[in-house]
């Protein structure tokens, strides 16, 4: 197993495990508590993270349908998919209503999808490139946009929904 595709395992395996533990006990009250100002509440935060996920890998990096368009259509556990990039996010967040074991099944499998898709990978499918330029991030490695994308991505928010969770007076990070 190549270095770099170790350490990518291993930084979506902790990603992923640390916002399960911070989601573990989340209420349905607190997963829809709207801060104030323009922060999103936290269910909004989790739905987006496990849907961007499953976009960007299924669709931008493997030039497939997502899950939730096949495994998963209409199961996601939300009742209305995000907008499009650019699109209302703001709006969304605050009338999305999440039914969070269904989104949390939802969750684990596009997690044990993206697992199993870096755990597929060799020199070659970690060094071919993306053209990112829509994102404004021209040309990059499948490798470099899983490390400093998808799992900075998942590391953002967990730090989002734990913040929202200290703010209803809930322990946030599990540690």
């Amino acid at each position: 197993m190549s270095a770099l595709r170790s350490f990518i395992q291993n930084e979506f395996q902790q990603s992923h495990g640390i916002l399960g533990m911070t989601m573990q006990d989340v209420t349905s009250e607190q997963a829809h508590w709207a801060p104030p100002g323009v922060a999103a509440p936290l269910g909004a935060q989790f739905a987006h993270v496990v849907t961007a996920e499953d976009m960007m890998l299924n669709g931008l990096v493997k030039g497939g349908a997502p899950l939730f368009a096949s495994t998963f259509a209409g199961k996601m556990g939300i009742s209305e998919p995000p907008p499009q990039a650019g699109s209302a996010w703001t709006d969304w967040a605050r009338s999305v209503k999440v039914e969070l074991p269904a989104l949390q099944e939802y969750g684990k499998a596009v997690f044990a999808n993206t697992e199993g898709f870096i755990g597929s990978l060799d020199e070659a499918g970690l060094g071919r490139e993306l053209d990112l330029s829509s994102f404004q991030l021209g040309t990059q490695s499948v490798g470099w946009f899983l490390s400093n994308v998808l799992a900075w991505h998942v590391n953002a928010h967990c730090g989002e929904i734990s913040c929202l969770k200290g703010l209803q007076g809930a322990r946030g990070y599990p540690f």
